[in-house]
């Protein structure tokens, strides 16, 4: 990942909301959620496990897990797992990583009333990815 692990950011929302959004769109998708939020260090932590069969899921992806850090007028999330995903499971991920975005970056342009806005970092990628 990049140096300070930026997968996706949100601006104009915390990361407590942020990760609600994260965790309803992976609940939607069949992922039993674990959610754990702490002050010290400031972090929300979203495990999933799929437990609801779902053909957009690859079986490597069974498991995922999302770490948000507040930032400066927002959030960033870390894509923790699954860290490595093999080659012929990378595609379906990928979309499926593209359907929790965008659906992440409808929810809350809706519920800000586009007031905030979710981002990837430009340098960002998934661990599965190579770097840019």
């Amino acid at each position: 990942m990049v140096d300070n692990g930026e997968w996706l950011r949100v601006r104009g929302m915390g990361r407590e909301r942020f990760a609600g959004y994260l965790a309803e769109f992976l609940t939607g998708a069949g992922y039993a959620i674990e959610r754990i939020d702490t002050n010290d260090p400031a972090e929300s932590t979203v495990k999933a496990h799929l437990t609801r069969m779902n053909p957009a899921v690859p079986d490597g992806a069974k498991e995922i897990e999302l770490r948000l850090y507040p930032n400066s007028g927002g959030a960033f999330a870390r894509w923790v797992l699954p860290a490595t995903i093999p080659e012929p499971e990378r595609a379906r991920l990928d979309r499926f990583v593209r359907e929790l975005v965008q659906a992440v970056e409808r929810a809350v342009a809706t519920e800000s009333h586009a007031t905030a806005k979710v981002t990837r970092p430009p340098s960002a990628h998934l661990p599965w990815e190579a770097p840019a």
